[in-house]
């Protein structure tokens, strides 16, 4: 129930949290040292920490936000904004202002595969195969992984999800005579760097671009963004221990859920 109290022409709305729900009490009285729009900031920072707001959820509208609170919808308004700069929501027009996950962090200058890098930091991590085919490595691949046209390589496209929401959409190229028996690995069991230690194949290094780019729409919805939405777009080829290119690969990466960390030595 909401206490108002009227001094000198303002509107009061007294509030405290317990255990992330916000109750009304007549005997506390609100700081105006304090704006209202940080107040409210920290009742939904709360809410957001105590997974009473999920990630991917929409929160409730600033005309309700308004009402439950007893406060202006500017200063509901300046919460949320300051909300969204610190990247706990994010604001789509026209659908509303949605919760954001942590951001999943990883390693540039650390090989290793999505499954490896999720488990290290305590995520579920899953991933669906769209396309798993032979086909000709053709001039283009060919020339990056240094075989023959005419040799055929597995293409493998799928979504690496985390904790059940979509992060990447990958695009993977492995010449058949690296994993000959690729066809037959269920690569939902099993990740592909799990196919890598079958075949005894070490990765040792890899070359990497990092760009921004867009989707189609098509691609777009099976991650779960709208297409004017940026990705970051990895594009790498990956050695064993021979110098031999294993794989070519091409990620695209929601930006809003991930983060990438690089260090430099001397």
């Amino acid at each position: 129930r909401h206490v108002h109290a009227r001094r000198r022409g303002e509107c009061r709305c007294d509030a405290s949290i317990h255990g992330g729900m916000v109750t009304m009490e007549r005997e506390q009285k609100i700081d105006y040292r304090s704006p209202l729009y940080l107040q409210l900031r920290e009742v939904m920072r709360s809410k957001i920490e105590s997974g009473e707001y999920p990630p991917g959820t929409c929160i409730p509208s600033e005309n309700v936000l308004a009402e439950t609170y007893g406060i202006h919808r500017l200063s509901v308004r300046s919460a949320i904004s300051a909300l969204i700069y610190e990247g706990l929501l994010k604001s789509v027009q026209g659908r509303g202002v949605f919760v954001l996950a942590d951001k999943i962090e990883r390693d540039l200058d650390t090989l290793g595969g999505f499954k490896q890098t999720m488990l290290e930091r305590n995520k579920v991590p899953s991933t669906r195969t769209l396309i798993k085919a032979l086909r000709p490595a053709e001039q283009y691949y060919a020339s990056l992984l240094k075989i023959k046209p005419e040799d055929m390589l597995y293409y493998i496209r799928r979504i690496c999800s985390c904790d059940g929401v979509p992060v990447s959409l990958e695009e993977v190229y492995i010449p058949e005579q690296v994993v000959p028996n690729l066809c037959d690995i269920d690569l939902r069991v099993f990740s592909i760097y799990d196919v890598y230690h079958f075949s005894n194949i070490r990765l040792r290094r890899a070359a990497q671009t990092l760009d921004l780019t867009t989707l189609e729409p098509a691609d777009a919805k099976l991650l779960n963004i709208e297409p004017e939405v940026a990705v970051m777009k990895f594009q790498g080829i990956s050695y064993d221990d021979t110098g031999r290119a294993v794989e070519y690969a091409r990620t695209y990466t929601r930006g809003d859920i991930c983060t990438f960390s690089v260090h430099f030595r001397r």
